[in-house]
């Protein structure tokens, strides 16, 4: 299973219709409890066939910028509008991501949105996992996707 297309296809084809921006990908990574600076991070958990999660961290001016473009409206500070919009993106990625992870999507179950936005913040997963983080690079920054899963059996 090659998580770095999976991210990498979602994330552009979200990015390119919903957001009007094209990303480009870096290469992945595997590293684990990366620390963020003046991010906003979007999650969602993964339950069923594949549990594990999915996040977004975008830099607070790369979250913003991304805010404007998707709502249409100028964002100058993180703010509800900020969180909102990044975790509705998590959501939008780990929705492609489950199709993706299951042939009818029916197996797996996905949480709600969750973000966290601060200067200084560390997320990990405790769990043993195939796990993924994709850098992406738009016109007005770079920002982050990873994807953390572990087949159940």
């Amino acid at each position: 299973m090659d998580l770095a297309k999976i991210i990498t296809d979602a994330t552009q084809e979200i990015f390119e219709t919903m957001i009007m921006v094209e990303v480009t990908p870096g290469e992945p990574s595997r590293e684990n409890g990366q620390t963020h600076y003046c991010t906003v991070s979007g999650m969602i958990g993964l339950a069923g066939l594949f549990k594990g999660m999915i996040a977004i961290h975008a830099p607070d001016e790369v979250a913003k910028s991304i805010t404007s473009n998707f709502l249409g409206m100028d964002v100058d500070e993180v703010n509800e509008d900020v969180t909102d919009a990044i975790g509705e993106l998590a959501n939008m990625l780990a929705g492609n991501a489950k199709m993706a992870l299951s042939q009818n999507g029916k197996d797996i179950t996905l949480s709600i949105p969750s973000t966290i936005s601060g200067e200084e913040y560390t997320i990990s997963c405790a769990i043993d996992t195939d796990r993924v983080v994709m850098p992406f690079t738009m016109e007005q920054g770079k920002f982050v996707v990873e994807l953390q899963v572990e087949k159940q059996e």
